[in-house]
């Protein structure tokens, strides 16, 4: 097909190509420039990949197009808050519904074959592209926020129907979070320290950072937790509210994982949400057994 006779409806798709390639470019360029060697070549490699994409469809519509401001704006955001990695590895999943369209475009214009090669070979050099400290302690984090959840959220539930006082279970709860975040932030340590003198462990993990990222991970998900017990005065609200701030955290951790690591965000937040409920509803009837067995009324 020439470039002079394309149809309404491929032009359109067309145009929405260019305009994803050109934010896309910026998005790269941006990024790049917060590197140094191999990472700071292969963005740039793409970001050029991107830009020759946007030339090619160019040659088709003769439009010239603008980026989406919004969107290299919101991409260098997350990658400040959550990291480079997560912020491209976001962006690249909205590849994968275009590589379909490409396809589609393949029998139209054989030039979208080539473009699908590259979006293929971006993702494949993506997973290995950055060596980050937040992705090396990612493992670190998820252990005492998942540790927190299932514990802290336990105990909760438990001292719930166990203490009378409201503010008595959030005293206690604090002070078991505490302790505990501690306990995981000095195992974490001594974890990373035995792995990093075995013979056979190639890790550059720090086992200083990883107790920090594991001990704070756990401390702030103690916080998210334990903070209704000294705003409401129901005891059941109170518990309610800290089931639905666990469950909030799951699906942020998760949904980060997910992209990150590329596992299915649905089967792993259904397990870690299942797993927490359960033991906290176990934990719920453990208190309100030992309350009921030893007539304790603080």
């Amino acid at each position: 097909m020439s470039k002079k006779n394309i149809d309404a409806k491929t032009k359109e798709i067309l145009l929405r190509f260019q305009k994803n390639e050109i934010t896309e470019y910026y998005v790269y360029k941006s990024l790049s420039e917060k590197f140094s060697g191999n990472n700071k070549k292969i963005l740039e490699i793409i970001s050029e990949d991107e830009l020759a994409h946007y030339n090619l469809w160019k040659n088709y519509t003769n439009i010239n197009i603008s980026p989406n401001k919004f969107k290299i704006w919101w991409h260098i955001f997350l990658s400040k808050l959550f990291g480079v990695t997560f912020a491209l590895k976001l962006m690249e999943k909205g590849e994968e519904e275009a590589q379909q369209v490409y396809e589609n475009l393949i029998k139209t214009l054989p030039e979208a074959k080539s473009i699908l090669h590259d979006e293929d070979k971006h993702e494949q050099e993506l997973l290995k592209l950055i060596d980050e400290e937040k992705l090396n302690y990612i493992g670190s984090m998820i252990l005492g926020v998942s540790d927190a959840l299932v514990e802290l959220t336990g105990a909760i539930a438990g001292l719930t129907f166990a203490l009378s006082s409201i503010k008595m279970v959030g005293i206690a709860a604090s002070v078991t979070g505490i302790s505990a975040s501690l306990s995981m932030a000095s195992s974490s340590y001594l974890s990373i320290k035995s792995e990093i003198e075995s013979d056979n462990d190639n890790n550059n993990k720090n086992p200083l950072k990883a107790s920090v990222y594991t001990g704070v991970a756990y401390i702030l998900a103690v916080f998210v937790l334990v903070f209704p017990y000294f705003i409401v005065s129901t005891p059941i609200v109170a518990l309610a509210w800290t089931l639905v701030n666990a469950l909030v955290i799951i699906l942020f951790f998760t949904y980060f994982i997910s992209v990150v690591k590329g596992v299915s965000f649905i089967k792993r937040s259904f397990e870690m949400a299942l797993i927490c409920l359960s033991v906290a509803g176990i934990s719920f009837l453990a208190g309100m057994a030992l309350k009921l067995i030893f007539d304790v009324n603080i």
